[in-house]
């Protein structure tokens, strides 16, 4: 019995201590958060990582100092996990004040005794205070780079200590605040550690690579000025060098190092073998190791090259040109906001962007965790860095922000080699100066300007390993850059005409981008930032991007003077919705692979692409001879043989939503690396029928593989099909009597009923049904039938934030988080397909008698919506863009239309009360199908 209440007592312990919140489970529970090194790149074998739960409180007042809550910590009343933010959720504290302090015991490992300890902090916003055991170890301000105090004179080896963390998150004008509209990086949000070192220790070491005489040069910073004996000793971990120990003796009187290093057998990093040299470097005196950190270097280089065979200059890695295919990340986490809830999640948003095929990311107006940047340079993607702004003027405090974080971050993550470039400011942001006068202006002034290029200047003298933008330009106003990049949103339909005249602005003297009568030089023109959504009027919401990227990627592809381009955005953010990824990274769906069997998202980044020039879907008339345009874009340099091959298949859906196979070709088509232009028109000729045609496009080599896959469509007849109208097919005689979705003779729905696009689509939301009268063809009777088919293109109808009475978009500056947080607010909006579904059921039923129940999976919009795209009008305005139904045939008992002709019968479509799904009916210029809704009456014999 004794051992068996035991049991049960320690059964009941684990049980309760499951049920308490986590900021109320101890330490011993609790596993620490991001327990890894927070830099690879700089770790020394003898730390501590300090996340975990600590005591905490607010200070609404101001008045911890005054009060010396340094000397109260057990007053502390929260816990909080570090290291995130506090008012994130994965902090278990919400936001209740801009000052808040920290407090927990630390105790020094015995084996550390004789070492000198320091208190790491990866970064903490904004101004923090650290004490130990009461005493002040000192102040940092700056949000965004490590810090440290030295605590050898204060420990108590053996001894629990108090340690205590004031920080003070106010909103200064001058402070670099990014986008924390996003959520706030309050606090700390980044991994607090000791480490223990010798009297002489790495303050830095930075590795510059040189592929070129293949070798590295090793400079090296200690904190103090070195002895007669002082050395420098750097071990390969691995690689194939010939010595992997080197030994350099450091001047007397010198805290500075150095030299370089040969590099045998040598090894490139680039995007398919991310190689990475481990190193070991150590401080040697009189054959004592005094301090030891483990580090890494990547041997590449980054340049600019022509395009081969062009003047076009481009960004190229190891002397090769990188076609740049990148994404804009904004670095967010749902529930951590600037702090990623574990070194596994890092791993996977590198591997988020490289399985869609890019190659770079663009960290976005943030510092990044190191720990991304290393699983960056262990996975081979590139990092185009941003410097956070600040978004008050130009002021000197501004400024002096401004440079702690510029300074701090090219420092600390210099040895990144997927680190290809930085970039100073974004869209002039911080840098516009009101001036006073009849009416106010916001001026990029001239003196700012020469702030920004001697910015450049100080960041040129820190790094000239890498590319260096002064502005990632919105506004036409580079002052002194190494990429003369551009932003742009707009609508999929104005791509050709602004790349055109971005082309033809974009050459050696040209003013065009550049402020202060400054010209261009001969740099790599790509755009750095893209897509559509804010090209519509009042941004888009969250809608389709896939077709309006498609249209993007094809004119990209079209325009090789153009080195590159960067998507907004990885993943969607409070009122951001665009993203490849939704916010907590589930997966949206394009719905590419529906329409061409085996297309994915790849297929739009591939290196071997075929452009169809013009819209995504035309009109054409049946049998109709078309040529198409084609453009070849070979962006690689991989030896593929002399030709490739192309396929070309046209299939799609005739007016009664019969798939069919018209007609099919293949051709070679010569192949160069690293080439582009324009090939031989594809002669094509329509269908015999109206209907929708789908034209894919699959390259292949001489093997079979296959490289790439595009499409192209058609509406097929212009105009509206007729009403009542005689088919012949497969020998039988069919009578069709369509309708439209707006003809319906009565309607009732529990929420909302409104129509899209002139009628091209009805919907209903909550539950509810449409009626219609549908006259039955002359002739036609239950006992000359020999069977009838009901076809409809149907799916479930949620009543979005747009389309309720009330909607209205908040006003507000998006960049602040501010706007809506409804994915589905905006005028423009309809949300794109991802997992989460949203079903309905609905009952046909023809004058009173239900014919059939039918699931309706989802209220989806993507690619496969190509009606609907089609049928959006040209004005910067969307309509329910990308949505789409599915096809459903219902077989209607021929006892139902009786023997008198001509009779007039009652089609309902009905959604119950017990489960309000909503419908949405499509015509035949909406949705997927080229239906419109009809019967469908095949005759006797």
């Amino acid at each position: 019995m004794k051992k068996r209440s035991f049991l049960i007592l320690i059964v009941s312990f684990l049980l309760i201590i499951n049920m308490l919140p986590a900021t109320l489970k101890g330490q011993e529970v609790q596993s620490i958060p991001l327990k890894e090194h927070p830099r690879p790149d700089f770790q020394r074998e003898q730390w501590l990582n300090l996340n975990g739960l600590w005591d905490f409180r607010f200070d609404t007042q101001n008045t911890g100092e005054t009060e010396k809550w340094y000397n109260k910590a057990n007053s502390f009343d929260k816990k909080i996990l570090v290291p995130f933010p506090w008012g994130s959720k994965l902090s278990g504290v919400a936001n209740e004040a801009e000052i808040g302090w920290y407090s927990r015991e630390i105790e020094i490992p015995a084996e550390w005794n004789g070492r000198r300890i320091f208190i790491v902090f990866g970064a903490s916003d904004w101004i923090t205070k650290v004490w130990l055991d009461g005493q002040l170890l000192g102040t940092y301000q700056g949000g965004y780079t490590p810090f440290e105090f030295e605590i050898t004179s204060y420990l108590k080896i053996g001894e629990k200590q108090k340690l205590v963390v004031k920080v003070d998150d106010s909103p200064f004008p001058y402070k670099l605040e990014g986008k924390q509209g996003y959520g706030q990086a309050k606090g700390i949000w980044q991994t607090v550690y000791l480490d223990a070192r010798g009297k002489s220790f790495i303050k830095n070491i930075k590795f510059t690579p040189d592929i070129d005489t293949k070798k590295v040069t090793v400079k090296v910073a200690i904190n103090q000025p070195s002895s007669d004996n002082t050395s420098l000793r750097i071990k390969f971990l691995n690689g194939s060098q010939t010595n992997p120990e080197i030994n350099r003796k450091m001047q007397k009187g010198s805290a500075e190092l150095s030299f370089d290093i040969p590099v045998d057998n040598m090894q490139l990093w680039d995007l398919n073998n991310p190689f990475l040299y481990d190193v070991k470097a150590s401080v040697i005196e009189s054959d004592n190791e005094l301090d030891c950190i483990q580090s890494y270097f990547g041997m590449r280089k980054v340049s600019v090259i022509n395009l081969p065979g062009t003047k076009y200059p481009y960004i190229a890695l190891n002397n090769k040109p990188v076609y740049l295919q990148m994404c804009l990340d904004q670095s967010y986490h749902p529930d951590g906001f600037y702090t990623f809830p574990s070194d596994e999640f890092m791993r996977d948003e590198i591997l988020r962007s490289k399985r869609i095929g890019l190659n770079a990311n663009r960290i976005h107006i943030k510092v990044e965790v190191p720990r991304k940047l290393y699983w960056a340079d262990r996975l081979g993607l590139l990092i185009m860095a941003d410097v956070p702004n600040f978004w008050g003027e130009p002021g000197e405090e501004a400024k002096k922000e401004y440079m702690v974080a510029m300074n701090g971050m090219i420092d600390r993550d210099y040895n990144h080699p997927a680190v290809f470039q930085w970039v100073l400011f974004n869209e002039t942001w911080g840098l516009f100066t009101e001036v006073n006068g009849a009416t106010k202006q916001r001026i990029y002034l001239p003196e700012t300007q020469l702030w920004v290029q001697n910015v450049f200047q100080q960041a040129k003298r820190l790094d000239q390993s890498r590319l260096i933008e002064d502005n990632s330009a919105c506004n036409n106003d580079h002052v002194i850059t190494d990429v003369n990049s551009w932003h742009v949103y707009i609508p999929g339909y104005e791509w050709k005409k602004h790349l055109d005249e971005v082309c033809s602005n974009t050459y050696q003297g040209s003013k065009w981008n550049f402020i202060g009568n400054r010209t261009q030089g001969n740099q790599p023109l790509i755009n750095s930032e893209c897509g559509n959504v804010w090209g519509y009027t009042g941004s888009t919401g969250d809608v389709d991007w896939s077709w309006d990227y498609h249209l993007m990627m094809n004119e990209f592809r079209s325009h090789p003077k153009i080195g590159g381009w960067l998507y907004t955005e990885h993943h969607d953010v409070i009122n951001e919705w665009n993203g490849y990824y939704r916010y907590d990274r589930t997966e949206k769906y394009t719905g590419l692979d529906a329409i061409v069997p085996g297309m994915t998202l790849n297929d739009l980044h591939s290196s071997i692409y075929i452009s169809v020039d013009g819209p995504l879907c035309r009109v054409a008339e049946p049998l109709e001879k078309i040529k198409l345009p084609l453009f070849a874009s070979f962006m690689t340099g991989n030896e593929l043989g002399s030709n490739l091959i192309l396929k070309t298949s046209l299939y799609g859906w005739d007016q009664l939503g019969n798939y069919r196979s018209f007609s099919n070709s293949s051709q070679l088509i010569e192949y160069k690396p690293w080439s582009a232009k324009e090939l031989q028109p594809l002669d094509i000729q329509m269908p015999p029928v109206r209907g929708l045609a789908i034209l894919s496009i699959i390259v292949e080599d001489a093997s079979g593989n296959v490289l790439h896959h595009n499409f192209t469509t058609f509406s097929i007849g212009s105009g509206t099909s007729q009403r009542q109208e005689t088919l012949t097919e497969a020998g039988k005689i069919l009578k069709v009597a369509r309708f439209t979705p707006d003809s319906f003779k009565s309607q009732s729905w529990s929420v909302r009923q409104w129509n899209v696009l002139d009628g091209l689509k009805a919907d209903g939301a909550g539950y509810g049904f449409f009626e219609y009268e549908v006259k039955v063809p002359d002739g036609i009777t239950a006992s000359n039938t020999d069977e009838i088919t009901l076809i409809a293109e149907l799916s479930a109808k949620q009543l979005f934030g747009k389309d309720r009475k009330d909607a209205k978009v908040p006003d507000g500056d998006y960049m602040l988080g501010k706007g809506t947080n409804d994915p589905s607010m905006n005028p423009n909006s309809y949300p794109m397909t991802d997992t989460y579904k949203y079903p309905s059921i609905v009952k046909i039923s023809i004058d009173g008698v239900c014919i059939g129940s039918f699931f309706l999976e989802d209220d989806p919009a993507d690619s496969r919506g190509i009606l609907s795209w089609f049928s959006q009008p040209q004005n910067r305005k969307l309509d329910e863009a990308g949505s789409y139904g599915y096809l459903i045939r219902a077989s209607v008992p021929k006892e139902l239309i009786g023997d008198t002709a001509g009779k007039t019968i009652k089609v309902r479509f009905e959604v119950d009360k017990s489960f309000p799904g909503g419908l949405a009916i499509y015509g035949e210029k909406s949705g997927n199908y080229p239906v419109d809704p009809a019967l469908i009456f095949v005759m006797k014999k």
